[in-house]
């Protein structure tokens, strides 16, 4: 629905556009200089998109910047990966059942706006990049595996209206959102207006470098936006950040965006939108801009923002975009006040200041992106003590997977290509990839492997074992694939300390491989040379790389190419017709010309990755009386979606592995957590399946034990995590989580709060909550509650053997009572947060959830109708 107030004429086009300046300055004149890029899109789409009779008060919001009540955002799209997305698909192919059986007519129920499904996170690079038939033999593999995911995904592209699917092989979602699918500014019906997107990915805000408001959800905020709801936000705090300065020489954006990262975070940037500004941003090139917007999730800024410039449009002309859209982008954003020129009056909450100038090399590590650790101080930091090589033998510290990957750094030409001018540099020196490290290159997009091949480069990687494995996300994303078994073997009966590197944006322990201890995030050129270093007890600024063919001691300062001819080599051999090549014929729109499907899919009963959901049945049909919880665990701070619900590999000895055996997969079958995430019986296993946990509850001589544990109460009897949720399932025991700061972090998972819904848990009580997860967690119909400063789990002497109640009205925000029964009768009221923000968290949180909610409202829509 469009409104007609305010509409007017593009200057020079014939399209229309809506005058938020106009709306704003007649409220309150002059207000629309002092407003952000973001509130100037959002202006904008209430101004495009509100009901007339409010539209007035939330625009009143947007200018004196209150946060005290919810406004409607209209996203134009929703971009999925297959995991989420598909998740978010087999819940509206469930929907539909659900509808069936209830008397709908379930062919009505469809995305309302466009959604975007690229399959990009189903291959595990089981061969590493020193084979030459890596990728085909990827690709086979992932295709055999994921055989039952992609008939689906296959069925929802005719089943469903509104769904465009980009089958696998083809590159990532954030890198082919980039590159392609945002026009920065959309047409429809004859009007311009911004492009504004959600993602079931933590990393969408990639596009933010375009001026695109886009920012990841978890699934079922997606299915949400997808089912034709606004998605309600109050106004976020809206940072800005002036960058100055330009990098110092020999210094990549990856150099960069790991030092704003921590930097960022010690600003407390958390959930904020920042907007990037100043001499030092207009400088940086896209390419660079998109490394610093995809990392928001790691400085834990909702959306990390650019504003359009020259950069934008020169972007969009490299990318091989038409030139009418060029010019559209450029013609609107100047009329409208999105050009950067415009918004030098812009006021923020605060102002923060970075200069570019003081980055040194970096990297991430051992655990956290946060965890900064300049490459000079490697040895003063411990890591790079000295070893001693024994012939035959890894090292300890054994680099074992080296991997240039992820969109983070592979949307970046000048990051590939410094990689690339690096091998070539190390080629001619002679040095080599010591043997056991698995090496791999996996870019988002095709067009990395069209440039690298016009400047020469390819073979220089494939030298060292850096040939292309795979157009996905892959080691970012634990998809790393299976070791040399002999390698694996010798990991653990020397019980070494092994490392990945990758040029990635997650190193969360026990994320990238399980015998990998540890990982650290680096920029690709960084990763050639740990290949040939080999293991990370190495002072990679200062240690001997190799001996030259004449005996001369080589160094990463010999080998590192130098700015003035990286940008050379990218200036020569990125082109637009290489975008054009790609991306044209990948969204050639293909009439489907066959035989209609059935509205209803044909669930298959012994699949282990699509099942019929559960939402209507079980616990999730169930009442939530509040009443009598016991906790499942009790647990420190910054637990993580990987902790809550893994996405690596299955291992045999795990519940999903046993049940996965049981129902007849061979183990090299058993494929990632995450490419089960279909079907509830294999996911639910991957509850708290983390090794790495730590739940309060199981100690062992006055010290907490690592595991996937559990204590059941009341008997105290102490088992695997699964074995505790089934007692408590049969028992139906109503179940509450107890936590400390920072619950949720990570990617944007909606198996973290589906998981634990499935278990009984009805609340969770925490210091603090990451926002994605926690709109998860209302999307699932779990009360998240928080603690009031200065009180949490320690200061109440929680030992997991009491029982919860919670009491009060569940309005937004509202301090509710939580009751804590001890087990010497004691009883003790604590006042808590309800972390139901909105009213319309309210109500999806009384209906039971996101898809009770929609189901409620359709019955009732059809039933006036």
């Amino acid at each position: 629905m469009m409104n007609t107030e305010h509409r007017k004429q593009l200057p020079g086009t014939s399209l229309d556009y809506f005058d938020a300046r106009a709306a704003v300055d007649a409220i309150k004149p002059g207000a629309y200089a002092t407003l952000p890029y973001t509130s100037r899109v959002l202006a904008e789409n209430l101004v495009r998109r509100c009901d007339p009779a409010t539209l007035k008060a939330s625009l009143t919001q947007l200018i004196e910047r209150k946060r005290d009540l919810d406004f409607p955002w209209f996203p134009a799209r929703v971009v999925c990966h297959d995991i989420l997305g598909q998740t978010a698909l087999v819940d509206l192919a469930g929907l539909r059942d659900a509808i069936a059986d209830m008397g709908g007519d379930p062919a009505q129920v469809n995305p309302v706006v466009p959604v975007q499904l690229i399959v990009d996170h189903s291959l595990a690079v089981e061969c590493g990049g020193y084979d030459p038939d890596a990728f085909a033999k990827n690709r086979a593999i992932e295709d055999r595996r994921n055989e039952d995911r992609f008939h689906f995904i296959n069925w929802t592209k005719q089943a469903f209206k509104n769904v465009e699917v980009i089958p696998p092989g083809n590159g990532i979602m954030h890198q082919i959102n980039l590159e392609r699918m945002s026009p920065v500014i959309q047409t429809l019906h004859g009007v311009a207006f911004p492009d504004t997107l959600v993602g079931t990915d933590s990393h969408t805000p990639h596009v933010d470098a375009l001026g695109v408001i886009a920012i990841g959800v978890g699934g079922l905020e997606a299915e949400n936006v997808m089912l034709g709801r606004a998605s309600w936000m109050r106004l976020p705090d809206i940072i800005g950040v002036e960058l100055n300065g330009r990098p110092q020489p020999g210094i990549t954006a990856t150099d960069v965006v790991l030092a704003l990262t921590e930097y960022l975070r010690q600003q407390k940037v958390v959930g904020a939108y920042l907007e990037f500004y100043g001499e030092g941003a207009r400088a940086l090139t896209l390419g660079d801009r998109a490394t610093i917007s995809n990392m928001a999730p790691e400085y834990g800024a909702t959306a990390a923002m650019f504003s359009i410039d020259q950069q934008t449009i020169d972007y969009l002309k490299l990318t091989g975009r038409e030139d009418d859209q060029v010019k559209l982008v450029e013609t609107y954003a100047r009329e409208t006040g999105l050009w950067a020129d415009s918004l030098t009056t812009a006021e923020y909450e605060r102002v923060l200041s970075f200069d570019l100038s003081s980055v040194v090399r970096n990297m991430a590590g051992p655990s956290n992106p946060h965890a900064r650790v300049a490459t000079a101080d490697l040895a003063a930091k411990g890591i790079a003590s000295a070893w001693e090589e024994t012939p035959g033998q890894m090292p300890d510290g054994a680099v074992i997977i080296a991997a240039i990957t992820s969109c983070t750094n592979t949307s970046n030409p000048r990051n590939v290509i410094a990689a690339g001018l690096l091998a070539r540099n190390a080629n001619a020196l002679g040095l080599t990839r010591k043997p056991w490290v698995k090496s791999s290159l996996a870019p988002g997009s095709k067009t990395v492997a069209l440039y690298l091949d016009e400047a020469g480069l390819t073979t220089e990687l494939e030298q060292l074992g850096f040939g292309v494995v795979a157009f996905a996300c892959t080691t970012c994303n634990g998809m790393s694939g299976a070791l040399d078994p002999v390698i694996q073997q010798e990991i653990i009966d020397r019980d070494l300390y092994a490392t990945a590197v990758l040029s990635g944006n997650r190193n969360f322990d026990g994320r990238i491989h399980p015998y990998a201890k540890q990982a650290f995030l680096a920029s690709p050129p960084l990763v050639v040379a740990y290949a040939i270093a080999g293991t990370i007890r190495f002072d990679i600024e200062k240690d001997v790389l190799g001996v030259g063919t004449n005996g001369q001691e080589i160094r990463l300062k010999d080998i590192w190419p130098t700015d003035e001819e990286i940008d050379a080599v990218v200036k020569a051999s990125v082109k637009p017709e290489q975008f054009r090549q790609v991306y044209i014929p990948m969204f050639a729109i293909h009439e489907d010309t066959g035989p209609k499907v059935d509205p209803l899919y044909d669930w298959r009963p012994m699949s282990t990755y699509i099942r019929r959901p559960p939402y209507w049945e079980g616990a999730l049909a169930g009442e939530r009386t509040l009443k009598g919880m016991r906790p499942l665990a009790v647990l420190p701070d910054n637990i993580t979606t990987d902790h809550l619900s893994p996405s690596n590999a299955i291992m045999l000895d795990s519940a999903a592995g046993e049940y996965l055996a049981k129902m007849g997969l061979p183990e090299e079958d058993f494929n990632s957590y995450a490419t089960h995430r279909g079907d509830h019986l294999t996911a639910q296993r991957a509850t708290f399946a983390n090794p790495k946990l730590f739940n309060e509850m199981v100690q062992e001589g006055g010290k907490v034990k690592q595991g996937s544990l559990a204590r059941i109460e009341p008997e105290g009897k102490v088992t695997r995590m699964w074995e505790a949720i089934e007692t408590y399932m049969e028992r139906k025991q109503p179940l509450i989580i107890v936590a400390g700061a920072d619950y949720g972090q990570g990617s944007s998972r909606d198996w973290a709060a589906k998981g634990v819904r499935l278990a009984g848990v009805e609340a969770i009580v925490a210091e603090g909550f990451e926002r994605i997860h926690r709109t998860n967690l209302v999307g699932m119909g779990v009360l998240p509650l928080e603690f009031k400063p200065g009180t949490n789990r320690t200061t109440l002497g929680i030992d997991g053997t009491e029982t919860y109640d919670v009491i009060g009205e569940r309005t937004p925000r509202a301090t509710l009572t939580l009751v804590i029964h001890r087990n010497n009768g004691e009883r003790l009221d604590v006042p808590v947060t309800c972390r139901l923000d909105t009213g319309e968290e309210v109500s999806i949180y009384e209906a039971g959830g996101v898809l009770q909610r929609f189901a409620q409202d359709f019955l009732e829509s059809a039933s006036v109708a």
